[in-house]
């Protein structure tokens, strides 16, 4: 999926500087953003004051919107490089396109991966027809040094592993959970799972101590360490974990993001994560002149222009706690 804001703004991510070495409980309101013409997400990654967790640098949540009479998701032809994108649904579908030639469409609790490396271009859109409601979130997977220049590729799973407990199925998206390990690729220690939670279930999620944390709530009621997380909104839990306490007032959906804290420091634009202005400014360059990034076929428009680059980044002071 694509950044399609026009006032693009570079920010600097990824460094420990940002990262909390202990348990917090650090609630996230979102950003909203229209995205294409009948779909607005809200932003819940980079955010003011946490730019990622682990290599998870960009969170998008939309939903459930009710598309009958609408055309849904319509993201023309867009360039990456340097990431990962990770699309996830709980309603609707997704038809994915790329430039390698690529053309799959992704329903519910299915996990479409594209790896970017040193560039590719898609599009996404909901097929024609489709289901009347569409839900999910696209998240990023920032890639590191030795891996950014790796050759782009798709990959599509549908079924994944899943973790159990009474109340509780916590889908396996990328990474390992609890000794589950999922068949996407991965570049750097991380963990993305989808928690159904059961009305009326208290119990505990084992965690990595070494990662940081981030529950995103999809919808329903819950509470997480004892805090109520709304749909739309994430909760950010530091470091230090070994486990989660989870207690769903009426049947909830959530999304566990975590990971190694993502050492690298990144400058992120529009769809783009380097590691300078100047190679952002190629990047843009290079998209703009129809070089590096290829062709997607069959989709019905032309590409997205990439917005105005501002001519300086600034980086921000880091702050260590």
């Amino acid at each position: 999926m694509s950044n399609l804001e026009r006032q693009a703004v570079p920010s600097v991510c990824g460094g420990r500087g940002f990262v909390v070495a202990e348990p917090v409980r650090e609630l996230l309101t979102a950003r909203k953003v229209q995205l294409g013409e009948s779909t607005r997400v809200r932003r819940l990654l980079p955010n003011l004051g946490r730019r990622m967790i682990g290599a998870w640098c960009f969170v998008d949540h939309y939903g459930p919107d009710d598309i009958a009479d609408e055309p849904g998701m319509q993201v023309a032809p867009h360039p990456h490089f340097g990431l990962q994108t990770v699309s996830w649904l709980h309603e609707g579908e997704v038809l994915h396109r790329d430039s390698l030639g690529s053309l799959q469409t992704i329903r519910p609790r299915e996990l479409g991966l594209m790896t970017s490396g040193r560039a590719i271009s898609h599009s996404e859109e909901s097929p024609k027809p489709h289901a009347r409601f569409l839900h999910g979130a696209q998240l990023w997977v920032a890639l590191p040094e030795g891996h950014r220049d790796t050759e782009p590729h798709f990959q599509h799973h549908a079924d994944l592993p899943a973790v159990t407990a009474p109340g509780l199925t916590a889908t396996v998206i990328l990474g390992s959970l609890d000794g589950a390990a999922s068949p996407g690729t991965t570049y750097t220690p991380i963990v993305g799972a989808d928690l159904a939670l059961a009305r009326g279930t208290e119990t505990r999620l084992p965690l990595d101590p070494d990662f940081e944390y981030a529950v995103l709530s999809m919808s329903g009621e819950a509470h997480v360490d004892g805090v109520p997380v709304l749909p739309g909104s994430m909760l950010y839990l530091g470091c230090g974990r070994t486990d989660l306490p989870l207690r769903a007032d009426s049947d909830a959906g959530l999304m566990l993001l975590g990971g190694e804290p993502f050492e690298e420091e990144l400058v992120m634009w529009w769809n783009f994560v380097g590691r300078s202005h100047e190679e952002i400014e190629q990047a843009r360059k290079d998209w703009m002149e129809g070089t590096r990034f290829g062709e997607v076929h069959g989709y019905a428009g032309g590409r997205l222009p990439a917005p105005d680059l501002p001519p300086v980044v600034l980086k921000p002071r880091g702050r260590v706690r």
